[in-house]
């Protein structure tokens, strides 16, 4: 596959199918988790049907669990509905090599209503094309960036299910933050990753060593808010299948162990308007030097996290990460380059921007984004001031509010806000509040290896 790299036009795809290149075409979306779904079509077929006229799917898979079972309670499909089809649209823009597959490319689809061909609401792509859209006609571009951390582990996915993912094997016995010797004892799986991505058309900046034992990042370059996010979700599909074929496995948790370091997703973004930073300017706000459209955006940020943290911790697991001295935000405060901030603003000038680190690896880059933007766009709206900028240590600001604790807390605020109603829509609203609460009760009833280790004998 070394002699083609990259993004494709239809023509360079009808070229390599026909030298027998390529003879597959991987044609997904995201569900509401952030995982892929789609089929694998034969490629001269996707040539002759499916890139232009797309491909149909369930639409129970935007009311399926983790587990895939549908689920009863939504409005949008279910089974008195009788659970028809969606159109799946290829989005010819994201058209790529998937290189670490064989003789594969890749396209993410849009959602659309079978009959209306409309924009399906609640699928995750269609949500951040509506937010994208708002700020264009408010003049502006956004310009985003992901930075995901996960863990390698010498367990084979097979072997770690066969486990019930205890007594898993971490690829590396000791922090090795920034640390190279422990670095390149990964290198086998990172650096492929790495080479992958850059020749599927995900341009790479980096990857390191974090915190924990066998947990690294890799950072890949920023670029518009929707294609950041396509980039992110191919990223997380790359690493979990090249493992898969190394036999070894990744996990993206928000949390895999409690004696450990969490993995993050830190978003960065910035808005643009006529090829200039909107957020850079002559006003002072603390440390920073920025325009208004910087200190609302940031005001309406913070203002509205409570309310779209699902979108940010979506599961369970997600708030396990908030523990103080643990790298991961705890209170609802900005500052200047300092990370226990929930909003880290990093950056001068042209190269301005708010780095929100409250994200976790779990979330669905899609939902986030969208909550980011729907929050910024909101305090330029209506001029929200952010609080006063806060130096020192954040973690012990007993005073300041704290992030939701748990997925329940936050679906509640969800679900009452009006904000969120207004901005994504009631039906949107509901959908969603219905898979978080799925999502709780699953947990509610479950027993767990802490209340067996903890009960078994001693209760």
């Amino acid at each position: 596959m070394a002699q083609i790299q990259g993004l494709l036009t239809l023509e360079q795809l009808a070229e390599h199918v026909n030298r027998g290149i390529i003879d597959t075409v991987l044609v997904v979306f995201t569900d509401h988790y952030g995982r892929f779904l789609g089929k694998r079509f034969d490629a001269e077929f996707f040539l002759e049907e499916a890139a232009k006229g797309g491909t149909h799917g369930c639409d129970y898979l935007l009311t399926v669990d983790m587990e895939m079972e549908p689920v009863p309670g939504y409005r949008f499909a279910n089974w008195e509905r009788g659970y028809g089809d969606f159109h799946l649209v290829p989005d010819l823009q994201t058209l790529r090599i998937a290189s670490w597959l064989d003789r594969t490319a890749l396209v993410i689809c849009d959602v659309e209503d079978e009959a209306a061909h409309q924009p399906v609401t609640v699928a995750p792509r269609s949500m951040l094309r509506r937010q994208i859209e708002q700020a264009a006609r408010l003049g502006y571009t956004t310009m985003a960036a992901s930075e995901l951390e996960y863990y390698i582990f010498q367990d084979s996915y097979r072997d770690a299910a066969r486990k019930a993912y205890q007594g898993l094997e971490p690829a590396g016995w000791y922090i090795e933050d920034y640390h190279v010797l422990q670095g390149t004892r990964e290198e086998a799986f990172n650096g492929a990753a790495r080479r992958h991505l850059k020749q599927s058309g995900v341009p790479v900046e980096n990857s390191k060593g974090e915190w924990g034992l066998g947990q690294h990042e890799l950072n890949v370059r920023y670029s518009d808010v929707l294609t950041m996010a396509d980039r992110h979700v191919i990223y997380k599909q790359c690493l979990k299948e090249i493992a898969d074929q190394m036999g070894i496995s990744v996990t993206f948790m928000a949390k895999y162990a409690a004696s450990g370091a969490g993995s993050s997703s830190h978003i960065h973004l910035s808005l643009w308007s006529g090829g200039q930073n909107a957020f850079a300017g002559q006003e002072q706000l603390g440390p920073v030097v920025a325009s208004n459209i910087f200190r609302w955006f940031l005001g309406g940020w913070l203002h509205h996290l409570p309310e779209l943290m699902v979108f940010y911790a979506p599961t369970i697991n997600s708030y396990k990460r908030y523990q103080a001295g643990s790298w991961a935000p705890t209170r609802i405060a900005w500052s200047h380059d300092n990370r226990t901030a929930g909003f880290r603003v990093v950056g001068h000038g042209q190269s301005l921007r708010i780095e929100c680190r409250v994200p976790g690896a779990d979330c669905n880059p899609y939902l986030a984004y969208t909550a980011a933007l729907a929050s910024g766009l909101d305090g330029i709206a209506n001029q929200i001031e952010p609080p006063a900028v806060f130096e020192g240590d954040i973690y012990s600001a007993q005073h300041l509010p704290h992030v939701p604790r748990t997925l329940r807390d936050a679906t509640d605020l969800f679900e009452a806000s009006e904000f969120t109603k207004r901005v994504l829509g009631a039906e949107v609203v509901e959908h969603y509040a219905r898979t978080y609460r799925v999502e709780q009760a699953a947990f509610d009833t479950a027993v767990t290896d802490w209340e067996q280790k903890r009960y078994f004998e001693r209760i």
